[in-house]
């Protein structure tokens, strides 16, 4: 029988019951499915309350392309359009199974996909790859490389991931290692790096801890360091201020997201310079995900940074003991965090890759 692949719209349904779930449950399963072939596990899988909870964002507009093989649903398109900032992109997800790739799924859906933000006025497609670190290893002598037009790092182009999107037609804008740490930490470990950062800087510094809201008296330093982490790291932050930040905090607690925050107040100004957090979803608590991390330049080199993320750690492993891995991504140029998530246990999982097309150009 000849093989027939049809992309449709997937309808999001109100509930995870009943018939009217059975196709969202099935896109749930070739998530899980395609992590688990891609990092040997399916920690960084969405569980079904999780996706259909994305897909009722406020702040972005969620639509899920499908594609079914002779009426049975083998891959999709998620596709991810923010409502207040950056309103002119799309983020495009692809997962197709294992055994379905190789039949020009994957492009179709692609196509279809771009047809629909263009349709949306979006001028640039966001496309994420993954590659885990055993096949980066093997091909890690190979002279044909695609490099990222901003930050460092590489990509080789024998990866099936990179050829696929470089073919079609998209530029590497970036990667990120990808990194995971075993919870608890070692007590060891712990004793070893509290001696680090003890003096000659230790007393110039004190440490703060939240979970889920912050203390109004640092309402305003938080918003303001988001801001700087917005304007030089961190895309996608818009303009933060008191109001955005309590309204991402109510969102987090509608969803069930927990957040653990570590601050650092520089004594002699009493005020807040850097911070790092960490969370946990509603769905699983097993596994946590680093969010962000931000010094101020001038306290950079000063033992806050190991401090700051070594006590979240701790305050984790302290109010959520059920979580057993830490995840997290970071710039390949970004030597100094890479070097404090080392000496915290973080061991290189694998490359996170962003490609980036403008249909301005085409």
């Amino acid at each position: 029988m000849e093989e027939n692949i049809d992309i449709e719209q997937l309808r999001i349904p109100e509930a995870l019951t009943g018939p009217e779930a059975a196709d969202f449950l099935r896109v749930v399963e070739i998530s899980r499915l395609v992590r688990m072939h891609t990092w040997g596990n399916d920690e960084l899988a969405y569980t079904a309350g999780e996706l259909l909870a994305q897909c009722h964002d406020p702040y972005e507009w969620n639509v899920m392309l499908i594609a079914r093989v002779n009426g049975v649903i083998e891959g999709c398109a998620g596709i991810a359009m923010p409502l207040d900032d950056n309103t002119e992109l799309a983020h495009v997800t692809l997962d197709v199974l294992p055994q379905a790739e190789g039949r020009g799924m994957g492009r179709k859906l692609l196509e279809a996909a771009e047809q629909f933000v263009r349709g949306e006025n979006r001028k640039s497609v966001l496309v994420e790859t993954n590659h885990a670190a055993s096949a980066l290893a093997a091909a890690a002598n190979e002279a044909e490389q695609i490099h990222p037009t901003s930050g460092t790092g590489y990509l080789p182009l024998s990866s099936r991931e990179a050829r696929f999107a470089f073919s079609a037609g998209y530029e590497l804008e970036r990667v990120e290692r990808f990194s995971s740490c075993a919870i608890p930490l070692d007590e060891a470990l712990i004793a070893q790096n509290m001696e680090a950062t003890h003096a000659p800087h230790r007393s110039k510094y004190r440490v703060h801890q939240w979970l889920d809201a912050c203390p109004d008296r640092w309402a305003g330093d938080i918003a303001r360091l988001e801001q700087c982490l917005d304007r030089g790291q961190s895309p996608g932050h818009g303009d933060w201020d008191i109001a955005k930040l309590r309204e991402a905090e109510e969102f987090s607690a509608l969803t069930g997201r927990r957040t653990i925050v570590t601050a650092a107040e520089c004594v002699a100004d009493d005020a807040l310079i850097g911070f790092t957090s960490i969370s946990i979803l509603n769905h699983r608590q097993d596994v946590a995900f680093q969010d962000e991390t931000f010094v101020e330049l001038e306290h950079k080199g000063k033992g806050v940074g190991l401090r700051i993320k070594e006590a979240n750690m701790t305050k984790v492993m302290r109010e959520f003991p059920e979580v057993r891995t830490i995840y997290t991504w970071n710039a390949p140029g970004n030597s100094q965090l890479l070097e404090v998530n080392a000496q915290l246990g973080f061991i290189s999982a694998g490359i996170t890759a962003q490609w980036r097309k403008d249909f301005n150009a085409y």
